[in-house]
């Protein structure tokens, strides 16, 4: 008589089951990440000071001149905004891009009475290296 060759559910089924596990592990990491990056960039994109500088660079003559219109924000903001009720302080790189080009902007502000306060508001073009001041200081 020979052995009996039945397999319980798990011998039968794990050549499936431990590779559909394991994608299904790092699938929901990835979605982890990616929704926790995602709200921290969103949390930055709601910042007045954000709205502000992106406002300010897509109106600028110069901004427009450099790398058209329309200027849209790309997606990887970096930096931090710190801001409680009427005072804050933001400092953030905009990666920002054109029909002719791609830029960053770079802001430094502080909010007071609920009002963001630029100290450094600047566009760089990325091709030409060129620095557009949008605080109108030389």
């Amino acid at each position: 008589m020979e052995p009996s060759t039945d397999k319980n559910w798990w011998g039968r089924n794990w050549k499936w089951v431990v590779p559909t596990g394991c994608l299904t592990g790092v699938v929901l990491a990835a979605g982890t990440v990616f929704l926790l990056v995602s709200l921290v960039f969103g949390i930055m994109k709601t910042s007045g000071a954000y709205k502000d500088g992106l406002a300010r660079a897509q109106t600028d003559p110069a901004v427009v001149a450099a790398l058209g219109t329309p200027v849209k924000a790309r997606f990887f903001v970096s930096g931090n905004v710190n801001a409680s009720g009427t005072s804050g302080t933001a400092d953030l790189t905009i990666p920002i891009s054109g029909p002719k080009g791609k830029g960053k902007i770079y802001l430094v502000a502080h909010k007071f009475a609920g009002e963001w306060q630029f100290s450094t508001l600047v566009v760089e073009i990325e091709e030409s290296g060129e620095r557009i001041d949008l605080l109108g200081q030389p």
